[in-house]
């Protein structure tokens, strides 16, 4: 299943009032993984940028004066994204209304709402009454976030690729179904509900991945450093 973490920055809170997207980051992901694929590009908004809106993430109207016109990108992320991949969005309300306001400015279909999963409504869902920002996330999912002191699309993006897979359980041991008594069980701790040891197959399976995805997954978790949260649920491996 392919999938796209996506976040924007803004001049703003509202196109309909003229505000405009500064810049794009996505990740891909393939059934929860990173592939090592990912979209950036910093975004010309043809007009000022607020002071308001700088403060949040330090991207001025001299940064950004000869960036590119969101019409010069939008083929770009249109191909990225496809057709069918799911929009893994941290308040998906907020940028599918900005990115749908670009497209129509391009002459571009709209995407359907339907299409974004929202990591906000799923945090409220398995914490509600708590603090839910990505910030607040990352603190109870202990993912380094250390270096983001002002808001990056990209840097975001990533962040929120881990969040996401904590909100999904991860790949613990412990999530796997019961169905019964594990032959041969003994009578010690993890007889009795925690994670017991999995067997081997008497066959392993083919890998699911390609060397050179499984390269471009290791740089990926690499580039995050030694807290990354697919070190503890899923090391990276070859295939």
């Amino acid at each position: 299943m392919r999938e796209i973490v996506l976040d924007t920055e803004t001049t703003g809170f509202d196109p309909d009032s003229g505000d405009r997207i500064v810049e794009i980051g996505a990740v891909e992901l393939m059934n929860h993984l990173p592939t090592g694929r990912t979209f950036h590009v910093y975004i010309n908004p043809e007009r000022p940028m607020p002071q308001e809106a700088f403060e949040v993430h330090g991207l001025g109207d001299d940064f950004l004066r000869d960036k590119p016109k969101f019409a010069e990108v939008a083929a770009d992320f249109i191909a990225f994204i496809g057709e069918e991949a799911r929009l893994v969005i941290h308040n998906a309300g907020f940028d599918m209304k900005f990115l749908n306001a670009e497209l129509r400015l391009c002459g571009y279909p709209v995407m359907p709402y339907s299409r974004a999963v929202d990591t906000l409504e799923l945090a409220r869902s398995q914490f509600p009454g708590a603090q839910n920002s990505l910030d607040a996330l990352c603190r109870r999912f202990r993912i380094d976030n250390s270096n983001r002191t002002l808001h990056g699309a990209l840097l975001d993006s990533e962040l929120l690729a881990e969040v996401y897979l904590a909100l999904r359980g991860g790949r613990q041991p412990g999530l796997v179904l019961d169905s019964g008594p594990l032959r041969g069980a003994g009578s010690g701790p993890q007889a009795r509900g925690g994670a017991a040891p999995r067997g081997q197959r008497p066959r392993p399976l083919p890998p699911r991945i390609t060397e050179a995805e499984a390269e471009a997954h290791a740089a990926f978790v690499a580039k995050l450093g030694e807290k990354a949260v697919w070190l503890r649920y899923a090391p990276t491996e070859g295939p």
